[in-house]
């Protein structure tokens, strides 16, 4: 008996022939046999990154990189690739190195004021003091806003708002 597997698309067909002895009367039968085939999930593969270190391992997967590689991409060590894909949160000085590897910005972007100060901060890498300078507003102020502590007055929401809008990462395209 020989068979053969022919590969068709998503579809695999086995023809052969099948011999069945029935009282010692060997009869022959053609048959052909289509078995559907899908392509089997990777383990660990995030189908839908909701971490930044799920969206890092669904690239890396994509394009099948090792993590000692990416860590030498965005320039940190592969124990902290291997902890970010594992639920540890990166720092915010890696944010921009993480964004330029991606090519998209991980986190959604807040429809408020004050939500799209600090998802630019997040973005950025930024911390208060650096935010506070490029600003040149008080880093405690900020942290107020930030925190929710106290609301900017509109002036200053209005400020906050140009700032935002001269910034050219500002309009860096979003969550894939």
């Amino acid at each position: 008996m020989y068979n053969y597997l022919d590969l068709q698309g998503s579809l695999s067909t086995c023809r052969g022939v099948c011999t069945f002895l029935y009282y010692s009367d060997s009869r022959r039968h053609l048959f052909s046999i289509q078995i559907p085939l899908e392509k089997q999930p990777v383990p660990g593969y995030p189908e839908f990154p909701i971490t930044v270190g799920e969206h890092i391992r669904k690239k890396r997967m994509d394009l099948g990189l090792l993590q000692r590689e990416v860590a030498e991409i965005i320039g940190v060590t592969e124990s902290s690739i291997w902890n970010w894909e594992h639920g540890t949160e990166p720092e915010l000085q890696y944010n921009p190195r993480i964004i330029k590897f991606l090519g998209y910005i991980p986190f959604d972007c807040p429809d408020d004021t004050v939500g799209r100060l600090a998802w630019y901060k997040r973005a950025m890498g930024m911390n208060l003091d650096h935010l506070g300078e490029a600003m040149g507003r008080d880093p405690e102020q900020l942290s107020d806003w930030l925190s929710g502590r106290h609301n900017p007055f509109l002036k200053n929401r209005e400020k906050i708002e140009q700032y935002l809008k001269n910034q050219e990462t500002f309009l860096l395209p979003e969550k894939k």
